[in-house]
């Protein structure tokens, strides 16, 4: 199965993969800023959901989503 990264760096936390995601395996990190100082979204799968759609790295404006295969 694919696995989902998330470059917090260009995240500028839309939530727009959030919305998009079908598993509801994106959250918002409200805890935690990159350097321009944006809130990011983070990716958590423990139970191995995803199922590699891939809506949100399509979806995301700042192109900060992208899948790689385990």
């Amino acid at each position: 199965m694919p696995e989902i990264k998330i470059d917090k760096e260009k995240c500028k936390n839309c939530m727009i993969c959030v919305s998009v995601c079908p598993k509801k395996l994106i959250k918002a990190d409200k805890d935690h800023t990159n350097h321009a100082g944006s809130n990011y979204v983070v990716f958590s799968d423990p139970n191995n959901e995803c199922l590699g759609c891939a809506l949100c790295a399509i979806s995301c404006p700042d192109m900060a989503i992208y899948e790689v295969l385990k």
